[in-house]
């Protein structure tokens, strides 16, 4: 004699239960394999923007160079 039965509803609950478990796990794997992709993207343009990144002077030399004037007392 069974102490416990589980019902048509009982089984059901169960398998909604487990369905929307898998259905969690699956969406969370797929969130962080997206997140790592977009990880990897950012750091190939960071890198690349390192890369391409030069230092330039913010005017060019003049080619005149002054000379200075001589003070004499007088």
């Amino acid at each position: 004699m069974p102490l416990a039965r589980i019902t048509g509803q009982g089984l059901t609950a169960i398998a909604f239960s487990v369905a929307l478990l898998w259905i969690c796990v699956i969406g969370q794997q797929m969130k962080q394999r997206s997140a790592f992709v977009e990880r990897a993207r950012i750091v190939r343009e960071i890198r690349q923007m390192q890369r391409q990144q030069r230092s330039e002077p913010a005017t060019t030399p003049s080619p005149y160079t002054r000379k200075r004037s001589q003070v004499t007392v007088g």
